[in-house]
């Protein structure tokens, strides 16, 4: 048997967890950050905070929650569900008793000749 397929996908939540802290620019996170050895640029921050990284050194994950007071997971949501499945075309044929069989055509006489 077949292993069931899983999507995972992730929700970044940063700016939410910025907020709740009572920062809502940006460039609060730049002096935070450089105190604790994390040297980023105000670009570097804005793209950090207004959306999702695909790869996060975790030295800058760190510095996050020691920022905010928060877990990694308060940061990163992770959701995970089954793929759909889709069934082969004519994977099991129905029995032959079961079959609709089409009906055949019938011509009707020319009236009018």
């Amino acid at each position: 048997m077949a292993r069931q397929r899983r999507i995972v996908s992730y929700t970044w939540r940063l700016r939410q967890v910025m907020a709740e802290a009572g920062m809502f620019a940006t460039t609060d996170l730049i002096e935070p950050l450089a105190e604790r050895g994390v040297a980023l640029s105000t670009s570097q921050v804005h793209r950090l905070v207004t959306s999702p990284p695909e790869r996060l050194n975790l030295t800058v994950l760190a510095a996050l929650c020691d920022i905010l007071g928060a877990e990694p997971g308060e940061l990163i949501l992770v959701e995970a569900a089954n793929a759909a499945t889709r069934e082969a075309v004519n994977a099991t044929p129905p029995p032959r008793g079961d079959r609709v069989r089409p009906i055949r055509a019938q011509v009707a006489p020319d009236i009018d000749r």
